[in-house]
């Protein structure tokens, strides 16, 4: 124990540490992921969605608290306990969603690192192993300062990652690892290389033959046997190349106009994935924003996930000028971490992105 417990120690700790401050980077990013999990094709708790933003910051603040809390040897006992508890659930998480196939990615690294469902679940039984170490042996867990500065270094712990959670919420995530960051093409990132590697399946036609369940796997090819179709079976052997950007759009009633807009080289996007739960204040500023920007020689667009009548309702009650176009709501969801938010493009590629608090800074 007196080496499995230093070891385990740094590992969990700095790993908690990493992990809560790339979520605390996009709480909100998370809380979708929240959403999802509460939904009712998942956990089936619809009544948690309205707190999912509350309860995103609360555990990501918790979970980077902990961390340091395990480094300094801070409440030993406390630590422990909640570490046991928090790897306990999220190891049950992420089992029924690999089981039961439900979440695509569990969101433990943000965008960061996208893990599959049963990677996830490996890497929660991974820190379960070592935190039950820690439990097994906290008695030999002791601070490393004094009790004053370990206390201070615990308080500050917590009042910094709750002021970091502010400031990214009212403004952008400080690092974006999505594929609508600053420098990112669009037309690029929705490409596919004509050399790319394509997705491979595997094909297992089921046949009845001579009273007898027969099958035959191939490469997509229907079998020459004879016998009584009943079946195919399809399983997924390589994904293939997957573009990093696949429901973005901007269409109208008639047509998709992507490529259109993206090829313009002054173009500013206003997206608002719901018009309805907008932001008051966001929406105050588009007015005086698009003036300016259409004076300058720029194309304004919206894009929404909103039908016809909030978009009316919207465009009547703050006088905005420009046209709204139709985006899936989870792509819109993903461009921007503001509900207003803003890029201004040139020819596809992002120049500027801001939070609705920030729409001021935009340099046109």
């Amino acid at each position: 124990m007196k080496i499995l417990v230093p070891i385990s120690r740094i590992f969990v700790g700095i790993l908690f540490i990493i992990s809560g401050f790339i979520k605390l980077n996009d709480p909100l990013g998370f809380s979708y992921k929240l959403q999802e999990y509460f939904s009712a094709d998942v956990l089936n708790l619809p009544f948690l969605e309205p707190y999912a933003l509350v309860l995103s910051v609360f555990v990501v603040v918790f979970e980077v608290v902990l961390g340091v809390f395990l480094l300094i040897g801070y409440k030993p006992k406390f630590t422990v306990w909640s570490l046991l508890l928090m790897i306990v659930f999220f190891t049950f998480l992420t089992f029924y969603s690999a089981y039961f196939d439900k979440v695509k990615d569990c969101g433990c690294f943000g965008d960061a690192l996208k893990l599959t469902p049963w990677e996830s679940f490996t890497k929660d039984v991974v820190l379960l192993v070592f935190v039950l170490i820690l439990f097994y042996g906290k008695s030999y867990i002791m601070p490393i300062f004094k009790p004053l500065p370990t206390t201070i270094l615990a308080l500050f712990s917590f009042i910094a990652s709750l002021g970091f959670g502010y400031h990214v919420l009212m403004h952008l995530p400080s690092i974006d690892f999505r594929a609508y960051k600053i420098g990112d093409n669009l037309m690029e990132n929705m490409s596919t290389p004509i050399d790319a590697p394509k997705a491979i399946q595997e094909f297992t036609w089921v046949f009845k033959v001579n009273g007898k369940e027969k099958k035959i796997v191939t490469n997509g090819s229907y079998p020459l046997i004879e016998g009584e179709y009943l079946r195919v079976e399809t399983k997924v052997i390589d994904e293939g190349f997957t573009p990093l950007i696949l429901d973005f759009s901007i269409e109208s009633e008639e047509e998709d106009l992507t490529p259109q807009f993206l090829a313009d080289d002054k173009l500013i996007m206003i997206v608002s994935y719901n018009l309805d739960t907008a932001e008051t204040q966001g929406l105050q500023k588009l007015k005086t924003l698009s003036e300016k920007a259409q004076a300058e020689g720029y194309t304004v667009i919206g894009l929404s996930a909103s039908g016809e009548n909030t978009i009316a309702k919207i465009n009547a009650t703050y006088g905005l000028d420009f046209e709204f176009y139709l985006c899936d709501e989870k792509a819109l969801k993903t461009v921007v971490r503001s509900n207003p938010g803003v890029l201004q493009l040139n020819s596809g590629t992002v120049q500027q992105k801001v939070h609705w608090n920030d729409i001021e800074k935009l340099e046109l």
